[in-house]
């Protein structure tokens, strides 16, 4: 690989009463550093270790068994909230010296990772989030089978899980080597695990286009708390995801064409605290790294539907600039994507081709989130505020680097394009619902590191709007930092009574499974409760409510009636109705407040339905022909 020859590094002095800063790290130069280490250090590990005695005291004492309104908002202890804050200004006082130790930085984002995401995983006595014990069902079946039925109908869209396997390949094999009875005994931990392996894929993009340590950790930092999506569990998204990443990492650093930097490098020269631009790849490079993506692409496609979607889109755009054309490589990944939906994934392929002429160009309604409703209770109509709250600002923040920035826009335009390049989705589809946190999600890399830079004054500049730039980022960096958590937490925990069920609630699912004979119709009011999928290649699902909220008000009226008409003569039904169901279906508006009561009375009241089991744990009723 060819060489870059580095400028000298100026050193330019600060705002009065501050130290002289490196023009690219914004730290100080180590001769300066040394001699206040000792105090540098302390100030360094104090708030991490207050920050770990704050959350070993707080975790055991969260209120996680009677989760209320607020999920895990108002049952955390205040420990834990200032488990947080010892943690963010930590951060901020470790950043000063990202340049010259910039494993603080990493240390304290990795704690705020795992302080953020690990408290379920230490706590819960059972699967956080019914959509990760579904798929901890699919990698059950696959071991019990040995194999996938690509081809086979199943209810549910179930069939699309064999039809792109790949992560539920890769988890039997880890379950087999871990020599565990299932993935429910580690996945509760994903999050973390993610997290933890997306970390150093960030930094790797981010010193592509930045040799600013304080921008790069603060778009670590930022990114982690505006992750709210929720697709970071034992997921195919959240393993693609990460391999998404990946590729685009080895791209924007090992696919340079040759003659395409020199001007930038130029420019890196005269301005200091410009990136430090990758030298041209030669073609025998470029080739080792196409040997090595191939099976990370693959792997993309053989697990999720969409990402490969989202990584040619990204490919494409990167096409659009000098540095990064590389046509072959978008035409290799196409391919492959092409190749795997006409094979394994034809029958999902077709069917969702089919419904294009209705989705394509709605933009309204394919940047809906869900069927639902609006949201319902404190708790929800909190994350939904929340959630528009992050978006806002981190769209402002990032809109405010573009407009200031130039320099950083003009060397770093791949990854502001590649953060745009999922937002055409919206004229495609509506993606179950969920194509608004799809986008959001591909965006964020790119958007996070935006944000950070209009928090993070460019290091080297002088002059009074530069020490004005400064002065404004003290306060400013601290303060966003400050408020992301507070978005954050909505985001991720305000819903948890959805997430979370104990374990006599799951029992009584599986004792309903257990009653209901091989070929039964299973009704509930949506599958967002642990058990829903269990042994799901056994029976028919019927999640009544998730349809139009107009059609579910009809439901209303006469539940039981509604109900019998839908079950097929002859087909042995059974209800299931369980308090997260409850608060699943209320939450998020797919009934009105009080509908989930009206009902069960009207099941219970009807002669239609006789109840098998009832408890406070949940109910289950058997429908009885007439």
């Amino acid at each position: 690989m060819q060489q870059q020859q580095r400028a000298p590094v100026p050193v330019a002095d600060g705002p009065a009463g501050e130290e002289r800063t490196d023009a690219r790290s914004g730290a100080p130069p180590p001769e300066r550093g040394r001699r206040h280490l000792p105090w540098q250090t302390v100030l360094s590990w104090l708030p991490l270790l207050l920050a770990a005695a704050c959350w070993a005291y707080a975790v055991p004492r969260t209120g996680f068994r009677d989760i209320g309104d607020y999920g895990l908002l108002d049952r955390f202890p205040p420990a834990y909230y200032a488990a947080l804050a010892a943690l963010t200004a930590g951060f901020v006082v470790t950043l000063r010296r990202a340049g010259t130790a910039p494993r603080w930085p990493a240390a304290y984002c990795v704690a705020m990772l795992v302080a953020l995401k690990a408290p379920p995983a230490v706590l819960y006595d059972g699967v956080r989030y019914a959509w990760a014990a579904k798929h901890d069902e699919v990698i059950t079946r696959l071991l019990a089978q040995g194999t996938v039925h690509p081809y086979t109908e199943l209810s549910g869209g179930m069939a699309a899980y064999d039809q792109w396997p790949g992560f539920f390949s890769l988890n039997a094999a880890l379950v087999r080597a871990f020599g565990v009875e299932a993935a429910a005994s580690y996945i509760n931990w994903a999050p973390v695990a993610l997290g933890l392996l997306t970390l150093p894929v960030l930094v790797l993009i981010y010193r592509t286009f930045s040799d600013d340590w304080r921008l790069v950790w603060t778009g670590v930092w930022i990114f982690q708390l505006a992750n709210w999506v929720g697709q970071d569990y034992l997921s195919p998204q959240g393993f693609s995801y990460l391999l998404h990443l990946t590729v685009l990492a080895v791209v924007v650093r090992h696919f340079v064409r040759p003659g395409s930097a020199g001007p930038l490098r130029d420019r890196a020269r005269l301005d200091p605290a410009a990136a430090t631009v990758p030298p041209p790849t030669g073609r025998r490079q470029r080739a080792v790294c196409v040997l090595f993506l191939l099976p990370l692409i693959a792997a993309v496609n053989a697990s999720h539907q969409l990402t490969p979607v989202m990584l040619c889109a990204t490919l494409s755009v990167l096409c659009l600039t000098r540095r990064y054309r590389n046509i072959g490589l978008l035409a290799v990944a196409g391919a492959l994507m092409l190749v795997w939906d006409l094979t394994m994934g034809r029958v999902l392929f077709l069917e969702t081709l089919s419904t294009l002429r209705d989705s394509a160009g709605d933009l309204l309604g394919n940047s809906r989130a869900g069927y639902a409703g609006e949201p319902t209770g404190p708790g929800p109509e909190l994350v939904g505020t929340a959630n528009v709250a992050m978006v806002l600002v981190l769209a402002v923040l990032a809109g405010t680097a573009v407009v200031l920035r130039r320099r950083l826009v003009r060397s770093a335009l791949p990854l502001l394009l590649a953060a745009a390049a999922p937002l055409p989705m919206f004229a495609v589809n509506d993606y179950g619902g969920e194509m608004l946190f799809r986008v959001y999600l591909f965006g964020l890399p790119g958007t996070a590191f935006f944000a950070a830079a209009a928090l993070v004054p460019a290091a080297g500049a002088t002059g009074r709007s530069a020490r004005a730039a400064r002065r404004a980022a003290a306060v400013a960096l601290p303060v966003a930092l400050i408020a992301l958590p507070a978005g954050f937490l909505p985001s991720y925990y305000g819903k948890e009574g959805m997430h979370y069920a104990p374990p006599a609630e799951v029992a009584l699912v599986k004792r309903a499974y257990d009653r209901a004979p091989a070929g039964s119709l299973i009704l509930a009011t949506t599958g967002s409760f642990p058990g829903a999928y269990t042994r799901y290649d056994q029976y028919e699902r019927w999640f009544f409510t998730e349809q139009e909220v107009p059609e579910n008000l009809t439901m209303l009226k006469d539940p039981a009636g509604y109900l019998a008409r839908g079950i097929p003569e002859g087909r042995r039904a059974y209800v299931i109705l369980t308090p997260t169901q409850e608060k699943a279906v209320i939450g998020e508006g797919y009934l009105p407040p009080g509908g989930f009561d009206r009902l069960t009375a009207g099941l219970m009241g009807s002669p239609l339905f006789r109840v098998v089991e009832r408890s406070e744990h949940g109910l289950v009723l058997q429908h009885v022909p007439r």
